[in-house]
């Protein structure tokens, strides 16, 4: 090739890229539009007196409660019966018998070694309230408890919960959002001599 035959090759090539930047630059402009200072529309947000945020966490504990499924509470049952029972005169595990737990004084069984953290709760009754607290939490309700097992969920709590109490010979009533919970507590004691 001669040298004019290579002049046309770089004058091709250049043609090409500058025709590129070119129609790179063109198809950029519509959407580059530098003098526009406002935006194409405005979103108008109402401003409140206050600054606190009201956060809805759902339905009520009591509003679960009255609407738990005892029967997905026997499959959360499966979880826990590796180390209870709820057997009527049911032996001990790794953990107390439960039945009749709604109403019962807490650690009240003779027969079973209580850590010093369930002990140390005195007189407290397990009402339904109580039993979801510490459902939640065993640890932070009762700090060196040997129960470690959590339910996450206030649905699976309510649920199992409420298959508990069916293992009992006096049924203390679901609390309702009228009772309070000194009135739950009052009806717990009274069963609590069981």
């Amino acid at each position: 090739m001669d040298s004019f035959e290579w002049n046309k090759v770089f004058a091709a090539v250049i043609a090409s890229v500058l025709l590129i930047m070119v129609v790179g630059i063109i198809s950029e402009m519509p959407f580059h539009h530098q003098e526009q200072e406002k935006p194409a529309f405005s979103i108008e947000v109402a401003q409140e007196a206050s600054a606190e945020v009201v956060v809805d966490e759902g339905p009520s504990f009591v509003e679960l409660l009255a609407s738990a499924d005892a029967g997905r509470g026997a499959r959360e049952w499966n979880k826990c019966k590796a180390c209870h029972t709820v057997d009527k005169g049911g032996a001990n595990k790794t953990g107390p018998n439960l039945y009749g737990v709604i109403g019962r004084t807490v650690a009240a069984l003779d027969d079973f070694n209580y850590s010093g953290a369930l002990q140390s709760m005195g007189t407290s009754i397990w009402t339904y309230e109580m039993m979801d607290e510490w459902l939640t939490n065993p640890q932070a309700m009762a700090k060196g408890s040997k129960m470690v097992y959590v339910l996450r969920k206030p649905e699976q709590r309510a649920n199992l919960i409420a298959y508990l109490s069916t293992f009992t010979d006096v049924q203390v009533p679901f609390p309702t959002p009228e009772v309070a919970d000194e009135a739950v507590e009052a009806v717990a004691e009274a069963v609590s001599g069981h």
